[in-house]
């Protein structure tokens, strides 16, 4: 860009030259020295390694610019005034360019005569009208948001966090729920139906009209010590302390089969689509087709203590398994030896649970040593975070309609946490319970929780929104409200 200050500074004429006398008076810049303005003689030969074009010829309408007054007829007043439509020029074109924020204006000239400064009228407010037009487009494509004060730009309201009640919205008693670590007595169906395994046997309730049945009794020389809903149906499998497990039907109350295989007791149970998973004090973990003849198909051996914690991925190709022995491993369908294996955990692993939004993410809890929830990537093999919690880690299960998880927690507080991931910020904290929180289920529609612990209730929470309303109250429950009795 052309420079007037620039190239009055390169102009100089030959040192033999007879013109060295300084100019006239009448010579002289009409602007400050300190824009280095200079103008020679017209009669002065002049020297330059640039071309300056004439300033005569610019296009002042591009930028909607008065033209300058005509010159008056004296050769020395002409020369004058165009340096000062070239210093107005330069302050109008450096504003355009670099914006107003520079504090750049045309110094005044002599008082004789009228130099341009950054012109006020309408025109001018062109350019700056179109700088701010300019940013406000660039801010338009910003993901980070948009000038608050921009004109005709709706700004969506900052939602405000959502509220968890802090109460159970229901509570069962349930006598004889045992208060042990290892067992998974309470297991909600996608029929909407409560199985709980109180002493020797198993009640049923019912969450949409509240009735409770009993399912069986498994008399004075066993005891329930897991229970386990099938994914789709109404079947039902017992885990009991005799080391058999036992399907039955709950629309009719009728047990369909026992299955044996374990010398000691079955503390969990978990089902895919077709095979039904069982984990025992034994170490060892059977797989089951409740379709073939023969009690299981396959073994699993790897874990050196009790198995409490069995988990199937929502594709139901990969089974987690937690141990007394503090180690969390991953099989497939076809292996009988672990796939992966996690030795983090100080404690042992009970608390397992695949989250529904992504697939190969799998979080576990430790116990009372360990406290720990930590997130594993089964695709890639990673460890990706851990969460100390502050008290033993007895079960955690995953939304199904926002990325959020809940932990139950027994010592020392025995308080149910809602997390959000992947920030794992406490969204809330509820207690309640006098004992720990052992046992945990989710409702059909992901947004209730139930919960039971050695202190023989059972507490319906409301935590998490519906699939497509945060206020949408659920209907589990909702219309019966109080304590009652599970049997």
């Amino acid at each position: 860009m052309d420079n007037p200050s620039i190239s009055g500074m390169n102009n100089q004429s030959s040192p033999s030259s007879s013109q060295t006398n300084p100019p006239s008076k009448s010579q002289e810049p009409t602007t400050p020295s300190s824009l280095n303005y200079y103008h020679p003689s017209p009669s002065r030969t002049i020297y330059s390694d640039r071309f300056i074009p004439c300033r005569s010829a610019s296009n002042f309408a591009l930028f909607d610019i008065s033209p300058p007054p005509p010159p008056p007829p004296s050769d020395a007043s002409r020369g004058e005034d165009n340096s000062s439509s070239s210093a107005a020029y330069t302050a109008l074109l450096r504003t355009a360019l670099f914006g107003s924020d520079l504090g750049f204006v045309v110094p005044p000239g002599t008082p004789d005569k009228k130099s341009f400064s950054v012109n006020t009228s309408p025109a001018s407010h062109n350019i700056f009208r179109f700088k701010s037009e300019t940013r406000q487009s660039l801010h338009s494509l910003s993901p980070l948001g948009f000038d608050d004060h921009s004109p005709g730009v709706s700004h969506s309201p900052v939602k405000a966090p959502r509220k968890v009640p802090r109460s159970p919205y229901k509570v069962l008693d349930a006598p004889a729920l045992q208060d042990d670590f290892y067992l998974n007595l309470v297991d909600w169906s996608s029929h909407n139906v409560l199985a709980v395994g109180l002493g020797n046997c198993v009640y049923l309730w019912n969450a949409c009209s509240s009735k409770v049945t009993k399912l069986c009794d498994l008399g004075i020389d066993d005891s329930v010590c897991s229970v386990g809903w099938a994914q789709r149906g109404t079947s039902l499998a017992v885990g009991t302390s005799n080391g058999k497990v036992q399907i039955w039907d709950a629309s009719r109350c009728k047990r369909v089969r026992t299955m044996e295989g374990h010398r000691l007791r079955v503390g969990a149970l978990a089902w895919s689509s077709s095979m039904l998973s069982s984990g025992s004090r034994d170490k060892s973990i059977l797989q089951r087709d409740p379709r073939a003849q023969q009690d299981f198909v396959s073994k699993l051996n790897g874990h050196k203590s009790e198995v409490c914690g069995l988990k199937w991925s929502y594709d139901n190709r990969e089974l987690a398994s937690g141990g007394n022995d503090n180690r969390l491993f991953v099989w497939n369908q076809h292996s009988t030896q672990p796939v992966l294996k996690y030795c983090e955990h100080t404690a042992a692993v009970k608390a397992i649970a695949w989250s529904p939004h992504l697939h190969g993410l799998l979080a576990s809890g430790g116990g009372t040593a360990d406290r720990c929830i930590r997130f594993w990537n089964t695709t890639t093999n990673s460890h990706l975070s851990c969460m100390d919690t502050g008290s033993q880690v007895c079960n955690l299960v995953w939304s199904k309609n926002v990325n959020e998880l809940v932990s139950t927690h027994g010592y020392s507080q025995n308080q149910i946490i809602v997390w959000r991931y992947p920030t794992m910020s406490k969204l809330a904290t509820l207690t309640g319970h006098t004992y720990r929180v052992l046992y945990l289920a989710i409702s059909p529609d992901g947004q209730t929780i139930v919960t039971g612990a050695g202190d023989e209730t059972l507490r319906f929470w409301n935590v998490f929104p519906s699939p497509k309303s945060q206020n949408t109250e659920s209907e589990i429950g909702a219309s019966s409200f109080g304590r009652t009795h599970i049997r």
